[in-house]
């Protein structure tokens, strides 16, 4: 079995309102990727990714770029903990 990870991404930029979850959401459906994604209050996006090394990585490169309509600004990238299975779109926080 390949190595698996999970790490935590708040994305900065114009990324609200411009269907970042569920394209996100789509995205790591896609590549396998389980964790979830919320908005904060602070207006940034924040998820945490858990799955194969390759697909997280996967998953984090499609982040920096976003939706068509989202202009990301940056995107923090850190450990976290957790097992999930899915991916699931969470209440703002």
């Amino acid at each position: 079995m390949s190595e698996r990870v999970t790490r935590r991404l708040v994305i900065d930029g114009h990324v609200q309102g411009v269907f970042f979850r569920e394209s996100m959401r789509r995205e790591a459906e896609r590549l396998g990727v389980a964790g979830w994604v919320r908005n904060t209050r602070e207006g940034t996006v924040e998820a945490v990714a858990h799955g194969e090394v390759a697909a997280v990585e996967a998953l984090i490169a499609w982040a920096r770029r976003g939706p068509d309509h989202a202009r990301v600004a940056g995107v923090r990238v850190e450990e976290a903990v957790g097992d999930f299975t899915g991916f699931e779109k969470r209440p703002t926080a």
